[in-house]
Formats: structure tokens, sequence, C-alpha cells
């Protein structure tokens, strides 16, 4: 039955003029278009759901490991580091000298994701319905939200080698 209204305030009176029209007829499993789609939809939202899952997870942990990589290097730097500061180097200096290090192993990391993911595109461009495989806007704040991951991970150790006193990173072996 078609109706521009809410179908389920309708079902009680379908019901009672089926029932009027033939007492004996069981109406069981009444259900909306809407309803239908859901149970329909339930596996492929389930997918995306843990989907979305795991790349958050995968997110956190490229997120961790850019941090534990730039954490190393800037502890097998503190002798440099120290370096600089003692010969004048501004903080603002040697943050941006840490940051710029991750900075630009992340852009690279996400320069040759985007060229694997295009050509992988073009494999999965069959599997994919109503959406397109080559969204500029989807691969762009794709790109923008692991570049800030990238920076958000870089300015924890960028900002522990500014606080290094040049007279212990001196003796640092």
């Amino acid at each position: 039955m078609h109706t521009t209204g809410n179908p389920e305030a309708l079902i009680g009176g379908v019901r009672a003029q089926i029932q009027s029209l033939d007492p004996n007829l069981a109406i069981t499993n009444v259900q909306t278009i809407g309803e239908i789609m859901d149970q329909g939809l339930c596996a492929p939202r389930m997918g995306a759901a843990l989907l979305t899952l795991f790349g958050g997870l995968a997110l956190v942990l490229a997120a961790l490991g850019v941090y534990g990589v730039l954490s190393y290097s800037v502890n097998q730097q503190t002798r440099e580091i120290g370096i600089r500061m003692a010969m004048g180097a501004e903080r603002a200096h040697v943050l941006w000298l840490v940051v710029g290090q991750g900075v630009r192993l992340a852009g690279a990391g996400v320069a040759l994701g985007i060229l694997i993911a295009l050509v992988a595109m073009r494999q999965l461009s069959g599997l994919l319905f109503g959406v397109s495989a080559y969204d500029p806007v989807t691969f762009g704040a794709v790109a923008l939200l692991l570049m800030l991951v990238a920076l958000l991970a870089c300015y924890i150790p960028a900002r522990r080698a500014t606080c290094v006193d040049p007279l212990v990173a001196l003796r640092h072996e």
C-alpha cells in the first residue's frame, strides 16, 4: 500500500479492513519498505562500521608510529639540538626543525598512499554503487586528516626538543 504519511499509523486500519472482508485471513509480518530495506542493508552497514573502526585504529597506530619514530629521532639528536640551542638557536626554529622532519616523512607517505589508492581504485570501482571511485574531495580530506594527525604526533617530540638544556645535551652520550 502506498501512502504519503506515516505508514505505521495505517497498519491497524488496513488490518481491520482486510479482516472485515475475510475474517479467516491471517495478517502477519507487516513491514514498511523502510524496515525491509534496513534488513537488506544490515550486513553492508555492519561491514562499513567495522571498516570505519579498523580505519580509525589504523590511524591511531600510524600516529603512534610517527610519534615513536620522531621521538627516537629527537632522542638521537639530543646532542645536535643542544649544540644548536647553545649556539643561540631559538626554540621556534628547533620546534620547526623537528616538526619539519615528521611532516616531510608524512607528506611522502601520503603522496605514495594517494598514488597507490588511485591505482587500486581502478580495480575496486566495480564494487562501488552510487559513489565515484575518484572523489577528489574524499582524497583531499583523508590526506588533510592524515597530515594533521602526523603534525600532532610530531609536535610532542618537537616540544620536548625545545626544552632541552644545552649543558645537559652536550654531556649526553
